[in-house]
């Protein structure tokens, strides 16, 4: 019996231009992963008439594994190549009511002030993956909490505005000053030297410390250039700040009104502050709102200076504090990049409002 060898017709992919740029993007981009890449090559050299043999030799992959992607192109196009087939778990998933029932708990425990994953798959019998794959799904982190503090000044919403709108719409020919204290900075010396980063290891720093003393920073930042005025004194009494609106009233151009946005700390209230401003009626204080540090802008350059200069410094004297603390002013003030609020008015009273209405309900 004569057997007849049976000649296969090669696949044959016809490619339009538009499919060919992306394909050879693909290829060149670093942006996209070395699978998506090869089935891209594969599409490509099949389309220019390459034998299968060549094509499997040069990518290095079996005639299956060609075979599949291109017809995968055939039927499903550009689109096809971008992400495999994605296969069921082989392991069965949980009930409904299990899901529910790890929902449930999820708050905060009887014996602790709140779930993890282990605690959590132990009281419920599962898997601590399980868990968190629940708490992932369902957008939840027991292991987290944000602070909050809504304002009950029956003056909030006539502050807001007024404080708001400085930043939004400030009046012309003047100049708004976003002040405050950042008080009690202590100057922290580590017990021994720690040791530098280096590839592969942190850098290293003792957990103790000794104190050399205490200074505070009045910071006056100018809300639409990003300058700011700063003097760092011993203490934070109403001498001291008006000893800093002397400063503000020296460093400002005369001609110009000053918008000074501040707290309700008792110092900014001292009759000596309001005598003071009733001499220089170019300056206008605006206080915040109470419990409401947030609307202040000068609280986010202090967390700034926290984070990149004080918190992990080591300073032997307050001179060293102070001096580490101007030195950081001028870096700022060299190249200086306001905070540009964005939120009006009516967008942060909806929100408030909600907030309270949501407090009411767990009453």
């Amino acid at each position: 019996m004569i057997k007849l060898a049976v000649m296969r017709t090669p696949l044959k992919i016809s490619l339009n231009e538009e499919d060919r740029a992306t394909l050879n993007r693909w290829v060149k981009s670093r942006a996209v992963g070395q699978k998506q890449k090869l089935r891209a090559k594969m599409v490509l050299m099949t389309a220019d008439g390459s034998p299968t043999r060549e094509i499997t030799k040069t990518l290095k992959i079996s005639a299956p594994t060609l075979n599949r992607w291109r017809q995968r192109y055939s039927v499903c196009g550009i689109e096809g190549l971008k992400k495999g087939k994605t296969r069921p778990s082989r392991i069965p998933p949980l009930p409904v009511e299990k899901v529910q029932e790890v929902l449930r708990m999820t708050g905060k425990p009887a014996e602790a002030m709140h779930w993890s994953c282990r605690t959590m798959a132990k009281r419920a019998g599962i898997s601590r993956t399980a868990v968190h794959r629940i708490w992932r799904e369902h957008q939840l982190k027991p292991h987290r909490v944000k602070g909050f503090k809504v304002s009950n000044d029956p003056h909030f919403e006539e502050k807001l505005r007024d404080v708001v709108g400085l930043y939004l719409d400030p009046p012309e020919q003047a100049i708004v000053f976003s002040v405050d204290e950042k008080s009690q900075i202590q100057a922290l010396d580590r017990t021994q030297p720690g040791l530098p980063m280096k590839p592969g290891r942190n850098g290293t720093m003792t957990h103790d410390y000794k104190r050399h003393g205490t200074t505070t920073l009045f910071a006056a930042l100018n809300v639409h250039e990003g300058t700011i005025i700063g003097e760092c004194l011993p203490k934070h009494r109403n001498g001291e700040f008006l000893k800093f609106l002397k400063k503000l009233h020296r460093e400002t151009d005369k001609a110009l009104a000053v918008h000074v946005i501040v707290d309700n700390y008792a110092t900014h209230k001292h009759p000596n502050v309001k005598a003071w401003l009733a001499k220089h009626p170019r300056f206008h204080l605006h206080f915040t709102p109470t419990s409401a540090s947030w609307l202040n802008l000068v609280e986010r350059f202090f967390r700034d200076i926290t984070e990149e200069r004080i918190r992990r410094g080591v300073f032997r004297s307050v001179e060293e504090l102070k001096w580490a603390i101007m030195q950081y002013l001028e870096y700022r003030n060299a190249n200086p990049k306001p905070y540009h609020w964005t939120a009006t008015p009516d967008t942060i009273l909806a929100k408030v409002a909600k907030a309270k209405e949501t407090l009411g309900t767990l009453h």
